[in-house]
């Protein structure tokens, strides 16, 4: 964000701002992991939800389809909440127990079936999902807002009623990317990419604009 080099095979940055990749972790696997990775893994591990509360993400893009993995190996019981039947066989594959389509169920609704979610990630950028989803938290439950949307409503009563919240959640520093890939190896978590050379900027930059990518541009240098 503050130095320049991302696109370059050399750069210069401070030792407090790098973070050791594993050796068994391919740098084009790792890449992601530095972002939509650590902000998934760091929010939920922060989060306050223990291996077998419901643990719902909301979304299945590029940041949730990494939610639900990681979800799922920290031992939650994981929900994953997307639009359409038809990405069921995904959110199963990446490790969701439960599958909720917001297009054909409430899914407020059927979080309180299971007793309501310790913990709602919302990793999609629209705030009128993140705004049906939140009447499924569970009595101390939180809406967790990793994705950038900007206005939702919020109900005070729901809240009150429950001592429910609704809390941001930001990406990390560089030691919460080394426990994210570290994790990340020793779990199996891993990103689904699309790859494109360096000579190929402007497409892979705009594939990823077009939200079209499943799920993440990655670029390759010297190759």
């Amino acid at each position: 964000m503050t130095f320049d080099g991302g696109y370059a095979e050399y750069m210069i940055a401070p030792a407090t701002a790098v973070a050791l990749l594993p050796a068994e972790l391919p740098a084009v696997e790792a890449a992601p992991l530095m972002c939509a990775g650590i902000t998934t893994f760091n929010a939920l591990r922060n989060s306050g939800a223990r291996p077998g509360d419901v643990v719902a993400v909301l979304g299945l893009g590029g940041l949730g389809h990494l939610g639900v993995q990681y979800a799922a190996k920290m031992g939650f019981q994981a929900v994953a909440i997307a639009r359409g039947k038809d990405k069921e066989p995904l959110a199963k594959q990446l490790g969701a127990s439960i599958y909720i389509d917001s297009h054909a169920q409430d899914p407020a609704a059927e979080l309180l079936k299971f007793g309501g979610a310790k913990v709602i990630l919302a990793t999609v950028t629209s705030g009128e999902a993140m705004s049906a989803a939140q009447g499924g938290l569970a009595v101390n439950g939180t809406l967790l807002i990793v994705g950038a949307v900007g206005t939702m409503e919020v109900s005070p009563l729901l809240l009150i009623g429950g001592r429910r919240s609704v809390k941001g959640w930001y990406s990390g520093t560089s030691i919460d990317s080394q426990d994210t890939l570290a994790f990340s190896a020793r779990s199996g978590v891993r990103s689904m990419n699309e790859i494109f050379p360096l000579e190929r900027v402007t497409d892979a930059y705009d594939r990823m604009m077009s939200g079209k990518a499943r799920f993440r541009v990655v670029l390759t240098t010297g190759q």
